[in-house]
């Protein structure tokens, strides 16, 4: 499935292909994927050893740093912590932890996961989103009637007859 990941030092998005895994416990990037994209490795104080599904070491050795980065997914956003590891040619791996707290419905024949059961955090930033994109809809709105309204070769002055700035007295000059 396509997520977006978004650094948090520059907020540049990055569409990945992510693989879920309910064989894996977190979530993970691929060491050499994030390198040539630029994320920002923190090193862990305690290394973790990681293991393939073969229960074999994994070649790159053990995890020494995370990302921390936003994730984006059909209108879902989380700040999220990813341990950075060889992957091959997969570039993100999202593991249990991810799968038991948001608890995706999956539907395997048309390949489509839903975000039906987030978390209330979630939640919360789906209706501030949605709020966001109400206040873009009314500022349209607002110019579309300013337009109709206003003639155009005062259009150029919009702000001064927008609500904000016509419920404000001038400054007095003296």
């Amino acid at each position: 499935m396509k997520v977006g990941l978004e650094k948090l030092e520059s907020y540049k998005r990055i569409a990945v292909k992510a693989l879920l895994d309910s064989g894996a416990i977190g979530l993970f990037i691929d060491t050499t994927f994030a390198r040539e994209k630029g994320f920002k490795m923190e090193k862990l104080k305690n290394p973790l050893l990681v293991r393939n599904v073969d229960r074999t070491v994994n070649a790159g050795g053990a995890i020494m740093h995370q990302v921390e980065c936003n994730m984006f997914f059909k209108g879902h956003m989380e700040r999220a912590r990813i341990d950075v590891c060889n992957l091959g040619k997969t570039e993100v791996i999202l593991g249990m932890l991810w799968l038991t707290a948001h608890n995706p419905e999956i539907n395997w024949e048309k390949e489509e996961v839903e975000m039906m059961h987030c978390l209330p955090i979630c939640e919360k930033r789906k209706q501030e989103e949605k709020r966001k994109e109400v206040k873009k809809v009314e500022r349209d709105e607002n110019k579309k009637t300013l337009k109709k309204l206003v003639p155009k070769r005062f259009w150029r002055w919009g702000k001064v007859f927008g609500k904000r700035k016509s419920e404000r007295m001038p400054v007095q000059k003296t």
